[in-house]
């Protein structure tokens, strides 16, 4: 047991597990930060009052960065093939709130007066095209 154990805990192993871990957490963090720059409204101002429609639709960002993030950890080569297809990743989920804002007219005055509605949608569209995003990021089977 014990042998097995050092076997899976090598120090190759642990090593990688937190350089992804932190490139991750730090990937989280900075999509984070810019999505709630790009976004009108003040996303962590209004989850301070209570809006549940900003945590829904923010939280469904957070998610659908998260799904490709994490399936990009899991084929990945290399720390920096991580960062480079994250960084895609963050920039097709900017872009579904884009797309989102143009199809639900006033989607962002709709989350700043707490209409659920619209925070169910936005997040389920980032859900969605995260889902979408992860399976695009897969090895090629040529």
């Amino acid at each position: 047991m014990l042998e097995a154990l050092s076997i899976s805990l090598n120090k190759a192993a642990v090593l990688g597990f937190v350089s992804y871990i932190v490139g991750a957490a730090v990937l989280f963090a900075l999509f984070q930060f810019i999505y709630t720059r790009i976004t009108p409204h003040k996303e962590f101002e209004l989850i301070r009052e209570g809006n549940v429609a900003a945590a829904i639709a923010l939280g469904g960002a957070m998610i659908g960065f998260a799904i490709p993030a994490s399936n990009v950890i899991a084929y990945s080569i290399s720390i920096l093939d991580f960062v480079v297809w994250a960084v895609i990743a963050a920039f097709v989920q900017l872009l579904a709130f884009l797309t989102t804002s143009l199809v639900l007219k006033g989607a962002s005055e709709r989350i700043q007066k707490g209409e659920i509605a619209a925070g169910i949608y936005v997040a389920a569209v980032a859900i969605s095209v995260g889902m979408l995003n992860a399976a695009c990021m897969t090895p090629s089977q040529n």
